[in-house]
């Protein structure tokens, strides 16, 4: 299944002269996974408390979507490449997605015409898809990235909506209410049901003699 998460070695590439500075200069891949969590939650809140009365605040979103990625690559890269891995930076990798994810996404119930309940189906169903993928090595497959609407493909999305919502005042046009309310939420459905299929799988090709 198609998904930006695909871009990732070549994203990759491009951070790679930066990583090497910052394990130089002693930065860890657990600081970065925090620094990454912190600020996203910060941001949703400044969205959800001034946002709905000045709306070309969601402008922030698409640019620190961005940024969010590229930290999100370079704690990976910290911890695979320079021998950071740890059972913390584990636990805080996967939850510090779901929390960021949770927070960027909140202020989108203030964007007309979505409301609160299309946006919370979105921020639930995202952290299923999150947990499907997570829970892979608990039953011995690898982690599972599997697209459509994963972490990646989401940023790209909420990003768009942002830059949408802060030119256009806060308000979209009504017909994007299904894009919230449904073909967002079946995408992720279907994610998870890729996830756990593609964790089946990996499993019985191991057991496969």
């Amino acid at each position: 299944m198609i998904s930006i998460y695909q871009l990732k070695p070549a994203f990759q590439g491009l951070l790679r002269p930066l990583v090497r500075r910052l394990a130089a200069a002693g930065i860890t891949a657990n600081a970065v996974t925090v620094l990454a969590m912190v600020v996203s939650v910060l941001i949703g809140g400044w969205l959800c408390a001034d946002a709905s009365r000045r709306p070309a605040l969601y402008l922030v979103v698409p640019l620190w979507m961005f940024l969010r990625m590229a930290l999100n690559a370079v704690d990976g890269m910290l911890a695979r490449e320079f021998g950071q891995k740890t059972p913390l930076g584990a636990y805080l990798n996967e939850l510090s997605d779901v929390v960021s994810d949770a927070a960027l996404y909140l202020p989108f119930a203030w964007v007309v015409p979505f409301g609160w309940q299309s946006v919370c189906l979105v921020i639930g169903l995202s952290a299923v898809s999150e947990m499907a993928g997570a829970l892979g090595p608990m039953v011995g497959a690898p982690r599972q990235y599997d697209g459509p609407m994963g972490k990646s493909d989401r940023a790209f999305l909420f990003g768009v909506l942002g830059l949408w919502a802060g030119l256009a005042d806060g308000r979209l046009p009504d017909g994007m209410f299904w894009v919230m309310a449904a073909a967002v939420p079946l995408c992720i459905l279907l994610n998870i049901f890729n996830r756990i299929r593609s964790g089946l799988a990996a499993i019985s090709a191991r057991e496969r003699p």
